[in-house]
């Protein structure tokens, strides 16, 4: 059994945290948030510290090690530009960092990070989940088999919609999130660099808070990209369905579906950190400088391969 820390226990994406540690039969000693809400945590380690600051966690942690008790990995669920201090101190402590995506926000910080996991000798791991889908897995099997020269023609679509909230929090900080191109959409370009190869080219066509919109070449393929957190770019037929998100890749006009399944996928990663076996720092530095060169080009507008919705939204 593993004894983990948690920072960042009241957002979005740290409960399928803590009950990634509850799967794979680990404990978590305490948790760090500057809000308090974070009742969930009865449901999985009710035992746990917890801590609304900083400095008493950091305390608390200091303590431990200095009574014999280890602290082997330290999740990480806090605002993305938070996320390389937070790594920072995990490895200073002598444990292994867990991070959620984008595991920092500019690509240089990857190469920091990189020093003093040497120096440590501990391990930062980060959540690429869709590289753990089973699906997504068989579609990178059929283009490895597929001809050295074939270039695929993808419409990647990514819409999931956010209340007027986002756009008070942190999250519609682009100096905080790195925009929503980042912050919705890094895995997604993860997941396409992995499958079809390094960015030769990019172009953005629109590039707005609740939305972003470009073209990019690889070596395998030609994507049109559309993300966006406006519940109105939603397409009628899966509004009349009750949903509020609309995921959608097209290949050679060819739908992937892949849905099912795609946000219970953090047990599966934390089971291969465990065993060796994680994303690090060199997998997460094609989408980092992706989306960060994205979130520094001056948009086109709509000239040149466009995404279909951008026409069909008057954008």
């Amino acid at each position: 059994m593993k004894n983990f820390a948690l920072i960042g226990a009241a957002g979005f994406i740290a409960p399928r945290h803590l009950k990634a540690i509850k799967e794979t039969g680990n404990n978590l000693l305490a948790a760090l948030d500057k809000h308090d809400c974070v009742g969930i945590m009865d449901s999985y380690f009710p035992k746990a510290d917890f801590f609304v600051e900083y400095e008493r966690f950091d305390r608390h942690i200091d303590k431990l090690k200095r009574q014999g008790v280890k602290v082997d990995y330290v999740s990480i669920c806090t605002p993305n530009y938070l996320h390389d201090s937070h790594i920072r101190f995990a490895l200073r402590q002598g444990a292994n960092a867990i991070c959620e995506k984008p595991i920092v926000l500019n690509p240089w910080n990857i190469e920091a990070l990189a020093e003093i996991e040497k120096e440590t000798g501990k391990r930062i791991s980060t959540i690429l989940q869709l590289r753990l889908h089973p699906t997504i897995i068989e579609l990178k099997k059929q283009i490895d088999s597929a001809p050295k020269d074939k270039v695929f023609d993808i419409d990647l679509t990514y819409i999931t919609s956010r209340g007027r909230w986002y756009f008070i929090s942190w999250k519609g900080d682009t100096q905080k999130s790195g925009g929503v191109a980042t912050n919705i959409g890094v895995h997604f370009f993860d997941m396409l660099s992995w499958i079809f190869g390094s960015v030769k080219s990019s172009v953005v066509h629109v590039s707005r808070p609740d939305k972003a919109a470009g073209y990019m070449e690889l070596e395998k393929a030609r994507v049109r990209w559309f993300l966006s957190v406006d519940y109105n770019d939603i397409p009628d037929n899966i509004k009349q369905k009750g949903q509020r998100t609309y995921r959608s890749i097209r290949i050679a006009d060819k739908e992937l579906e892949f849905s099912e399944g795609f946000t219970d996928l953090h047990t599966a990663s934390y089971r291969e950190i465990l065993a060796g076996n994680s994303f690090g720092l060199n997998d997460a530095r094609s989408s980092i400088e992706t989306v960060y060169t994205i979130r520094n080009m001056v948009p086109v507008g709509l000239t040149g391969d466009y995404h279909p919705f951008c026409k069909t939204l008057n954008l």
